[in-house]
């Protein structure tokens, strides 16, 4: 991996990479505005705040400085910021939210200068002709949430206190806020990356900003891996957008194409540089791994070879950031951990992570499966919600070599009745379909968990503490894909009126395992001591793996939540036992 991203530690963006950035986080002005009066009273020109709140954490959160955890449904923020010297001449200024939640606008000088809906997603506003370049510049920012069940939450609460797997609210701006400075008007937009093994090509697919028509504008390409030079590729830029493939083989033995797999997590370094006549006038640095995710024979295919995923359940909460990662490291621990228990992935649930993650699963090697936030009633408004938040996610992940499955709904929630509803199965039909227009190279699992209509692959939910029973229940495959029995909380495998089309089966979570403690929750009885927690873990993943027809499994999960204590890690990352003794296990081979 090239030295670029290994150099520039925090970078929000790492495979869209230009030297020429700013980022904002830190201390600004804060202010509740429950009366929901800001905007007739204009604070956009007058800030009334004399509160402080450390960026990017939320109120809520002890790091924000203000750790209040009632619920506010607007919130206000101001900083004053001054454009960096060396980029002062730059043609354009884009300021970056990497995620706010859930309705975010943006004043420059009292000018507003856009809006964007969504908690999860990351949007930009093109603020050049908003900012001044001698003289500091406010920045004010409102961000109005709700406890809307119809908008696409996860496992945020939407009652006063914590209940069941729900959790205190992020409320406002929870990601990285930066600047990003562009050298001329015309440049890169945005590149979407399709390895393609099989004929040892990369489909690059570019959009441009700012294209005129007859302008002598040529983009190179420069592929590499470990800083030895591939392929370059030269082409001239007559519209917009369009698409190139770039042969990766190389003409040396030694350069056959290098794979990317949790073993060999290869990665290939992408520049990209943008010529108006001689003048370079865009630089971009990216990279991209070789791997090809498909299903034959009943099996999910790496490569072109099976896979056995061994996952495990991650929501990304910390105890003093909530759904804010702390700081890089902590991603790194955390990924570093998952592997040294022996996993080869993580179901990231109910949370688009930090692009940092994805980052550093693409680097060392480790499966994700990206799940979108629930809502939790069904009606037009969240399909709406649900739906155009849902494409900006998977258009801005879509590069990740990690991410090896996408999962858009999970157990039911926010379509309830899908079992017998018509109307909530056209709903996961239609966003199957959508996902797949946009990404036909990646699985795509419905209902993570039971009722699937149609599904790439079939996942189910099972709690079941005792091996030997969970062992009965699937031993006759039949009994649970053709629905003649139920499982967890007596759901079934598929919806009425669709049925099982030979699909790899996964059982994607199960576990949940808690020590005996009055101040939380697992699944099943509590355990008392390390030993059972072993035997139990032991028990019922041996029981999974003796299940020929199951392509892996998921445990639930890496790291206690709030009031749920079923991690083998506490919420502040300290272990509960030696990981080597989880890897032990899920290494063994039955």
């Amino acid at each position: 991996m090239s030295q670029i991203m290994k150099n520039n530690k925090n970078y929000p963006r790492p495979q869209f990479f230009r030297k020429e950035w700013q980022n904002l986080n830190g201390e600004w002005e804060f202010v509740f505005d429950d009366q929901n009066v800001g905007k007739k009273s204009k604070w956009f020109d007058s800030f009334p705040g004399n509160q402080k709140i450390t960026v990017p954490f939320t109120y809520e959160t002890k790091a924000s400085g203000v750790g209040e955890e009632a619920f506010h449904p607007c919130v206000w923020y101001k900083s004053s910021i001054s454009i960096d010297k060396r980029y002062k001449d730059q043609k354009k200024k884009i300021l970056h939210f990497e995620g706010a939640d859930y309705l975010t606008e943006v004043w420059v000088n009292g000018q507003f200068v856009g809006r964007h809906e969504g908690g999860y997603s990351r949007f930009s506003f093109d603020v050049t002709n908003f900012l001044l370049t001698d003289s500091e510049n406010s920045l004010v920012v409102r961000v109005e949430d709700s406890i809307s069940t119809f908008q696409p939450r996860g496992k945020q609460r939407w009652l006063d206190e914590n209940f069941g797997c729900w959790y205190v609210q992020t409320t406002g701006i929870w990601k990285t806020v930066w600047l990003e400075y562009l050298e001329d008007e015309t440049h890169l937009g945005c590149i979407k990356l399709t390895p393609e093994i099989d004929n040892h090509s990369l489909l690059m697919g570019y959009e441009m900003e700012g294209v005129n028509v007859g302008e002598d504008l040529t983009l190179v390409a420069k592929v590499s891996f470990k800083d030895q030079p591939i392929r370059e590729v030269s082409l001239k830029v007559n519209r917009s957008h369009d698409q190139v493939k770039i042969k990766i083989d190389h003409e040396f033995e030694a350069w056959k194409v290098k794979f990317w797999s949790p073993e060999n997590p290869n990665l290939y370094d992408l520049e990209l540089l943008l010529y108006k006549g001689e003048r370079k006038i865009d630089h971009v640095y990216s990279y991209f791994g070789m791997r090809k995710i498909s299903i034959e024979n009943g099996k999910v295919l790496l490569n072109n070879t099976p896979i056995y995923q061994k996952l495990i359940l991650d929501q990304g909460y910390w105890d003093e950031t909530h759904l804010t990662p702390p700081s890089e490291e902590a991603l790194i621990k955390d990924i570093d951990s998952i592997i040294a228990m022996g996993y080869n992935g993580v179901r990231k649930h109910q949370k688009i992570e930090d692009e940092r993650f994805l980052y550093w699963c693409d680097v060392k090697g480790l499966f994700v499966w990206s799940e979108m936030a629930s809502a939790y009633e069904f009606g037009d408004k969240a399909i709406e919600k649900f739906t155009n938040e849902w494409i900006e996610v998977v258009k801005q992940n879509y590069n990740h070599p990690s991410i090896v499955t996408w999962v858009p709904f999970n157990e039911s929630w926010g379509i309830s009745a899908i079992f017998v509803n018509a109307q909530q199965q056209f709903f996961t039909e239609s966003v199957y379909n959508l996902t797949k227009a946009i990404d036909p190279m990646r699985p795509v699992i419905v209902n993570d968990g039971w009722e699937h209509t149609v599904s790439d692959i079939i996942t189910l939910h099972d709690y079941e503490a005792d091996g030997d029973n969970l062992l009965d229940r699937y031993e006759v495959k039949e009994s649970i894909l053709q629905n003649k029995i139920p499982f967890n909380q007596h759901k079934y495998a598929f919806a009425k009126g669709y049925s099982y089309k030979g699909q790899p089966v996964i059982i994607s979570e199960y576990g949940g395992i808690a020590f005996k403690s009055e101040q939380g929750w697992g699944y099943g009885a509590q355990v008392s001591s390390i030993e059972d927690f072993l035997s139990r873990f032991q028990k019922v993943t041996d029981s999974i793996k003796k299940l020929d027809w199951v392509s892996g499994y998921c445990y639930t999960q890496i790291t206690d939540v709030q009031q749920e204590i079923n991690g083998f890690l506490k919420e502040n990352r300290e272990p509960k036992m030696e990981l080597n003794k989880i890897k032990e296990i899920n290494d063994k081979r039955i």
